[in-house]
């Protein structure tokens, strides 16, 4: 249940910048760096922050680590770059954390990670594996150089599996393709998944075939970050099948930075 006071919590959160200190940077891969800060950041698994460079600008990343905080970037317009160009030592600011993040639900998981979907999945993971709880975890991206932190998913003793649309690494083919084995092999208790729109919604189809419940991180153009501007409704093409058109972000109005990123679907 949603709680009634998150908007006035999520607006006072958002409404003063708090400086970071890069203390180190690690490049994923050849777009991507993971950027490690100084401080802790008291948040969940699939909320974001707003990360704000003076006389640049302000864009909205997932959390890929709390203590410290984690943010993993990849460079895909200015902002970002402007991060990739920072060194150890510079300073970032942050206003939140936002939105609403995953739910860790029963004894066995599986993670879908489209892209860059990866990294706050790798934060879920590393709470589910803290907890006891068993994992296994489906990584996608285009090709081998675009797969993300499968190593780290590996350490936390995860199953996993791969798929890439070049056939470079793991199963030829997209991500989607991956789960029904992954499903039959697991028996997971929930699905949670990180990744492109459509990727999502063809992953709220199979869970539906499937009565597994399941948390999906919505992407969305965002810019205030606090429900204001309305820039981040999520508006989906086509019409879901009546198995999953109850879910709440099939309702028009539906905001990915206030009500999400994540959503919960169950059967």
């Amino acid at each position: 249940m949603k709680n009634p006071h998150v908007a006035y919590r999520t607006t006072l959160a958002a409404g003063t910048h708090r400086a970071f200190t890069i203390t180190a940077i690690r490049q994923e891969n050849e777009r991507t760096r993971t950027l490690t800060l100084n401080q802790p950041l008291d948040c969940s698994a699939g909320q974001f922050v707003m990360v704000w460079l003076p006389g640049v600008g302000e864009k909205p990343f997932s959390i890929a680590g709390n203590d410290p905080l984690t943010l993993t970037i990849v460079d895909v317009g200015p902002i970002s770059h402007a991060l990739h160009g920072l060194q150890t030592g510079e300073r970032i600011w942050l206003r939140g954390p936002l939105g609403q993040g995953y739910q860790l639900k029963g004894q066995q998981v599986l993670l879908a990670a489209g892209g860059y979907g990866a990294a706050p999945l790798y934060f879920l993971a590393q709470q589910a594996y803290q907890s006891g709880i068993g994992l296994s975890v489906c990584l996608g991206a285009r090709s081998a150089a675009d797969i993300l932190l499968a190593p780290a998913f590996e350490a936390l003793g995860a199953r996993v599996y791969i798929s890439t649309d070049d056939g470079s690494l793991g199963r030829q083919g997209l991500i989607t393709g991956l789960l029904p084995d992954a499903i039959t092999a697991q028996h997971p208790d929930c699905l949670y998944a990180c990744g492109p729109v459509k990727m999502l919604q063809a992953l709220e189809i199979l869970a539906a075939a499937n009565g597994i419940p399941a948390q999906f991180s919505w992407e969305a153009h965002m810019r205030c970050g606090i429900g204001l501007c309305g820039s981040c409704e999520l508006i989906l093409s086509g019409e879901a099948p009546a198995s999953v058109t109850h879910t709440a972000h099939h309702r028009p109005g539906w905001l990915t930075c206030l009500d999400g990123p994540v959503s919960f679907y169950e059967p």
